[in-house]
């Protein structure tokens, strides 16, 4: 469970926390009481909470264990074990809970705000650290000095006693590299997948979690495919699972005049079977009772082990990014450099992101946490 520093007053230091994302705003939250702290973003501050969860801020996930937590990081599972084990989902809940923002947990385990809104969030948490200064102008460079570090923006330059980068997952990196830091390539995970095969005449169609799209395929099971395989290579092939029948010939038994098309449509929407009925050339209207075996096993086949030729990301529907700073190059405790003192990393900057459903967003409050109490503690 998290607990909060009593440390001494440290508000003689300084900080710079570059991006005002979720992963900023906390980290300055907790540092406010103990550094001067400013944030620094070119854009609106907060403003990528505003989509999160379609307008309704899916803050979390209820999963309590932090190693089942960890989980649902394709990327960083190992690595968050000991994130989670000092901020995990409880403390989350607490700290809205604390600045005002209550929540509750849907039938499927995702968290949100009672009021279902990321712009309450985003007021609420604003709020909540007015003691922070607010820059907005982009961060050109950084560079470590003998006693600080020097930040360029467009517009100035800033010393600072530490730095934060919570860029978030697309942008910062150009910021790094000047410095020699390892970076993972980013790639979009959590993103629709186009696909060779033409599924244009059932766009729409969702089945087991796995929408038809004009493009190929999407769907929260889509989303969770394409965060396992953010790196593999296209084309790749892929095997979906669309509907259990085993008792599929007692009911061809059961239904002799039933024309194929009609009992398939029990089993999945009516325009799916049509799909898969034609793609195996086999007349939709034959009665149940002339449908032998081999005809059988092959719409059989189709259900259980539904085969996709996938050639593609879909460039407008990323979520999150895979990739970012090198997992190895950061002390997994403190979140700090391991090439320079002083230098932390929170958020989806780093090489981590994981499944929908709250998972990325606490990855941001759990790392934001833990650079403010390693910098508190230093």
């Amino acid at each position: 469970m998290a607990q909060e520093s009593t440390s001494r007053n440290r508000g003689k230091y300084t900080a710079a926390i570059i991006g005002a994302g979720p992963a900023g705003c906390i980290c300055a939250y907790y540092l406010q009481e103990y550094l001067d702290v400013t944030l620094f973003d070119k854009g609106k501050f907060l403003r990528t909470i505003l989509p999160t969860g379609g307008g309704r801020c899916n803050l979390a996930h209820a999963e309590y264990d932090f190693r089942e937590l960890a989980a649902n990081y394709p990327r960083g599972e190992k690595f968050l074990y000991s994130v989670f084990s000092k901020f995990g989902t409880s403390d989350t809940v607490d700290f809205f809970e604390k600045i005002g923002v209550k929540v509750y947990t849907q039938d499927d385990n995702r968290i949100f705000p009672v009021s279902n809104s990321s712009a309450d969030v985003r007021d609420k948490l604003l709020k909540s650290i007015s003691k922070c200064h607010f820059v907005k102008e982009g961060v050109n460079k950084i560079q470590p000095l003998e006693n600080c570090w020097k930040v360029e923006t467009e517009k100035s330059t800033y010393a600072f006693d530490y730095v934060i980068v919570a860029t978030g997952g697309h942008s910062g990196y150009e910021l790094l590299k000047k410095l020699d830091i390892k970076i993972q390539p980013p790639t979009q995970s959590l993103v629709g997948l186009t696909t060779k095969e033409d599924f244009s005449s059932i766009a729409g169609v969702s089945v087991n979690d796995i929408l038809f799209t004009h493009k190929g395929l999407s769907g929260p099971s889509i989303y969770k495919i394409s965060s396992i395989r953010a790196r593999d290579e296209f084309p790749y092939k892929l095997s979906l699972h669309l509907a259990s029948c085993p008792d599929f010939q007692e009911d061809l038994n059961s239904n002799p005049h039933k024309e194929i098309k009609n009992l398939l449509g029990q089993i999945i929407p009516k325009s799916l079977a049509l799909w898969i009925l034609n793609s195996q050339n086999i007349n939709p209207e034959t009665p149940c009772h002339n449908i032998d075996g081999k005809t059988r096993d092959k719409i059989l086949n189709k259900l259980t082990d539904f085969e996709v030729t996938v050639t593609g990301k879909v460039p407008d529907g990323e979520v999150v990014t895979c990739g970012g700073v090198d997992l190895k190059g950061i002390n997994s405790k403190t979140l700090e450099s391991k090439q320079y003192s002083g230098l932390y990393f929170c958020g989806e900057v780093l090489d981590i992101d994981g499944f929908c459903g709250g998972f990325n967003l606490q990855n941001c409050w759990s790392t934001g946490y833990i650079v403010s109490q390693s910098i508190i503690n230093a």
